[in-house]
């Protein structure tokens, strides 16, 4: 019988967090970047446990804006080993961020994911997200040496 948990993540899992992030987002962060994000951020990070072994990660982060009354959150990366897949871990993790996200005072999570993530998508839907009309954008900035 397989043994499946979700946790917060903490400073101690940094390594394996830079490890999952690279496999992810193809971007190597460092650990002490990692760790810093821990104290200068309200992200909150959690690590997806399968058989003792950490095999996902996702994060959200909670914010207020004048435009609304109540704290806006936002589940902003999700990602999960493909042996570990299918295994409810990306479910698990959800409702983990959202209970942690309603314990600051969220009322509404926004989920942003590629239009052909279809699995993604379906996890999603099956955990009550309705998908709405949006057009994301995205822009990059190049850094430059005057911004350091």
């Amino acid at each position: 019988m397989m043994n499946r948990d979700v946790r917060r993540a903490t400073e101690n899992d940094a390594e394996t967090l830079v490890t999952l992030n690279e496999e992810f987002n193809g971007v190597r962060m460092s650990t002490s970047d990692v760790i810093s994000s821990f104290s200068e951020s309200k992200e909150i990070i959690a690590l997806a446990i399968l058989d003792n072994e950490p095999v996902g990660f996702a994060s959200a982060q909670y914010f207020r804006s004048f435009c609304y009354r109540d704290l806006q959150g936002e589940i902003t990366e999700m990602y999960i080993q493909e042996p570990a897949r299918r295994k409810g871990l990306a479910t698990m993790l959800i409702t983990f961020l959202e209970q942690e996200l309603q314990l600051h005072g969220v009322t509404s999570i926004k989920i942003i994911t590629g239009s052909s993530n279809n699995s993604a998508v379906k996890t999603y839907e099956r955990s009550n997200y309705v998908k709405k009309d949006y057009i994301p954008l995205h822009k990059q900035f190049r850094s430059w040496e005057g911004s350091k």
